[in-house]
């Protein structure tokens, strides 16, 4: 819960604000780009919503906030409900974003597909009445793939509720010791009909990206998109081996697919050519520079 007496200076006048318990993790930026942006080293409220669109992100991200930064000062309980009621968040084609972010994944992002063989989560939420509920009325769980160590979050209580099988690669089994289903292998591999898993150590050792249809690829802390820039990024702090990274950039090249949905940092559709041509820009920008001949 917020707290107005440790509102950040950095907000503008108004009924949302974000406090002092920031951890700046970006979900409200990407829930409301136009209510909050980055301020120094924490989220504010830099415009206050005011159309009928714009409130009801906010209280999005109100909601997805993973430590209960943002507040308001006269709430507006039937857009609260309305804003609950929206997730999961459907994007397209059966993939949805999950909402609720946990704070024990730094505020990752996380995803529901919904498929007729049986639903997927793709890394993990909190643990909330709300979303088990939406997961039952849509079926119920039957995998949740963990693209690293670090948003595994509450997985392990989805998979209890639910008999799902965890998947997760063996390097970074430490974070769900108890995982049903270990990835050993280095190469990707179609586990699935539809369902490819691509391995791509670098921010982690056990870092995976997953592609469903030729379309969606799930890339964890791996890839996601900048916005503000308009490219795609991938670490340059908090990585494993930089050159296992790059290599891993490089292996998606051989993969079509229009959707990047990250667990930090913007989602992105775009056709599979730009893709392919983002990602290849990436990859000259983060070649190591070469001393001149």
């Amino acid at each position: 819960m917020a707290d107005q007496n440790k509102r950040l200076d950095s907000n503008v006048s108004g009924n949302f604000y974000v406090d002092a318990t920031c951890i700046n993790c970006d979900t409200c930026r990407q829930l409301a780009p136009a209510s909050f942006e980055e301020v120094g080293d924490f989220s504010a409220v830099t415009s206050q919503p005011t159309s009928e669109g714009s409130l009801h992100q906010a209280y999005q991200a109100l909601l997805s906030c993973p430590v209960g930064s943002i507040g308001t000062e006269r709430g507006e309980p039937v857009r609260m409900q309305e804003a609950m009621a929206s997730f999961p968040l459907h994007l397209e084609e059966g993939v949805y974003y999950c909402g609720f972010n946990s704070e024990k994944s730094f505020g990752a992002n996380s995803f529901f597909l919904e498929h007729p063989d049986g639903n997927w989560l793709i890394d993990s939420p909190r643990y909330l009445k709300h979303l088990v509920e939406a997961f039952e009325r849509k079926g119920g769980l039957s995998h949740i793939f963990l693209t690293h160590k670090d948003d595994v979050a509450e997985a392990e209580k989805y998979a209890a509720h639910f008999g799902a099988k965890r998947i997760i690669h063996r390097a970074d089994l430490e974070a769900a010791p108890g995982a049903e289903w270990i990835i050993e292998d280095v190469d990707s591999s179609q586990i699935l009909p539809e369902f490819q898993i691509i391995p791509v150590p670098g921010h982690t050792a056990g870092s995976m990206a997953l592609l469903y249809k030729n379309r969606f690829l799930f890339t964890g802390d791996h890839l996601w998109w900048d916005s503000k820039q308009q490219m795609l990024r991938a670490p340059s702090q908090q990585v494993w081996r930089k050159r296992v990274l790059l290599d891993s950039l490089q292996k998606l090249l051989d993969y079509r697919f229009e959707w990047v949905l990250a667990g930090h940092g913007d989602g992105i559709r775009l056709s599979a050519a730009a893709m392919q041509s983002q990602l290849q820009a990436l990859i000259e920008r983060r070649q190591p520079a070469r001393m001149p001949s």
